[in-house]
């Protein structure tokens, strides 16, 4: 458990997927089992559940806390626990953020609304009602892919100034405004999209909220290390070894890659839920292939 303010979610989180059955049902075992490997044996300070790789969107409200509540009682004690609560909706994301308050999250991650393309007040009036409804602190989740509507440096600088709002998770990937607004405020900053960790690492992000984590961990906090330390050269050669991951992982969604590949290595992981689709035969070989570039092979997790 972190205690760093520098660093208030620790270094390395991992966006947890949610194990299903293959009736699609949560596999709450499952989440656990999976849980306590990412901690105990992936060198993860965290985890992230109910984000986009979790596929939240297609849980019920019931199916959200069970599986938030099973995480929390299986690695609670040793890690930092952030729930996704945001929706594109105010009053629901209030509601997500209490409940995960009273379930014992240490924190929440809170998305940009999506779809509905609010204009920069109301994102700064979502986000600032979200953080006044807890005491919990906040990362907020900047996106733009997914939400087109990115969070702009002003609104960043006026949301700072809200004692709980803490951190970014960044998957917008301009250096530009990632740099005027660390110049700006004191907010921690993690890298959100992992093709992009280490230019982000050495502008100033404290750490990453990854996908790859799943199958990675103790290499990403390597190259954490290697760029705290100075060690750029270090940095450039743990980052150019996990390219081929990045790769791999990314060519389709993320969450079935990696709910692909955590089957091939036994791990609870299960089916995707509808819209998504499970990974082909076809993509599965071509990640075997990607994996394997990267050092990581399907039948055991390991770095190299």
């Amino acid at each position: 458990m972190t205690t760093d303010p520098a660093r208030p979610f620790g270094r390395v989180l991992t966006a947890m997927v949610t194990p299903f059955a293959e009736d699609g049902s949560i596999d709450l075992a499952g989440a656990q089992e999976l849980a306590a490997h990412l901690v105990d044996r992936q060198a993860h300070d965290g985890l992230v559940v109910l984000g986009t790789t979790g596929e939240a969107p297609t849980q019920s409200d019931g199916e959200q806390s069970a599986v938030l509540e099973a995480v929390l009682d299986a690695v609670g004690d040793r890690a930092v626990v952030v729930a996704g609560v945001g929706t594109n909706d105010t009053a629901h994301t209030i509601e997500n953020a209490r409940r995960a308050e009273r379930l014992g999250a240490h924190g929440l991650l809170v998305v940009t609304p999506y779809y509905n393309k609010p204009p920069q007040a109301g994102l700064l009036r979502h986000f600032t009602a979200v953080a006044d409804a807890t005491d919990l602190p906040v990362m907020l989740y900047d996106i733009p892919p997914r939400s087109v509507v990115p969070i702009e440096v002003e609104t960043l600088v006026r949301l700072a100034e809200h004692p709980r709002i803490v951190a970014v998770k960044d998957a917008k990937s301009d250096f530009g405004a990632l740099a005027w607004t660390l110049a700006r405020t004191d907010l921690a900053y993690y890298c959100g999209e992992d093709m992009v960790n280490l230019p982000m690492l050495a502008l100033g992000a404290v750490g990453v909220v990854s996908v790859v984590g799943h199958l990675v961990g103790p290499r990403l906090a390597e190259l954490v290390a290697a760029v705290e330390s100075g060690d750029l050269a270090k940095a450039r050669e743990v980052n150019e070894s996990l390219l081929p991951v990045y790769t791999g992982v990314f060519r389709t969604q993320g969450v079935i890659t990696v709910k692909a590949a955590l089957r091939e290595l036994g791990l609870p992981a299960g089916p995707v839920r509808p819209p998504l689709v499970d990974a082909t035969p076809e993509q599965l070989d071509q990640l075997r292939a990607d994996l394997a570039a990267g050092g990581v092979h399907l039948g055991e997790v390991h770095s190299r």
